[in-house]
């Protein structure tokens, strides 16, 4: 396979909408590589697309809103939709997510000081976090009371992708956007 079949596949797999060939164009004149014309890119592009066709891929090259993208073969669909389906039942609401978030920065902590953060009751939620294993009852607290303290488990590491707390996104790690509207300090 040549520079520009590997370099067109790429860009067609990071590209998170169809991207067009004005697109790979542009890309390529970035990148100093000004050789590859509109009709050199065409011809490559017919090239990976005759490619995917072929029954040992399980993924097709297809043109879509004027740009090529990459999409699993229809023959796959079922067996993609049941994953999808068990992904999706996997998900975090947001307030589970803003609990999630609380006990992840805060820990040890208990379910009144996440009430008090958050604003509102979070009997429910932390429930639903505690069904998922995301997180677990440390113990009691000393004071009044001795409310459970709530950290997060090894399973929360696991779903995050992280090794430890310490890979947690700081506020610096969240770079404003370059297409964002307005000054810094007014996000």
């Amino acid at each position: 396979m040549s520079f520009l079949e590997s370099s067109i596949e790429s860009l067609i797999f990071c590209s998170p909408k169809p991207i067009k060939v004005e697109e790979i164009i542009k890309v390529f004149e970035e990148t100093k590589n000004k050789n590859y014309n509109e009709e050199k890119i065409q011809k490559t592009l017919s090239r990976l697309i005759n490619k995917y066709k072929d029954d040992s891929y399980a993924f097709e090259i297809i043109e879509s809103g004027g740009g090529f993208q990459f999409l699993s073969k229809n023959k796959f669909s079922s067996l993609n939709e049941t994953l999808l389906k068990q992904q999706s039942k996997r998900r975090l609401s947001i307030s589970a997510l803003e609990t999630l978030a609380i006990i992840a920065y805060k820990q040890p902590v208990t379910k009144s000081e996440i009430e008090k953060i958050r604003g509102v009751n979070c009997d429910y939620t932390i429930q639903k976090l505690l069904d998922k294993e995301l997180i677990i009852i440390k113990g009691k607290s000393d004071k009044v009371g001795r409310p459970l303290i709530y950290i997060t488990s090894d399973k929360f590491m696991d779903y995050f992708g992280i090794n430890n707390l310490d890979q947690l996104p700081t506020i610096k790690d969240f770079k404003k956007e370059e297409n964002s509207i307005g000054d810094e300090e007014e996000v």
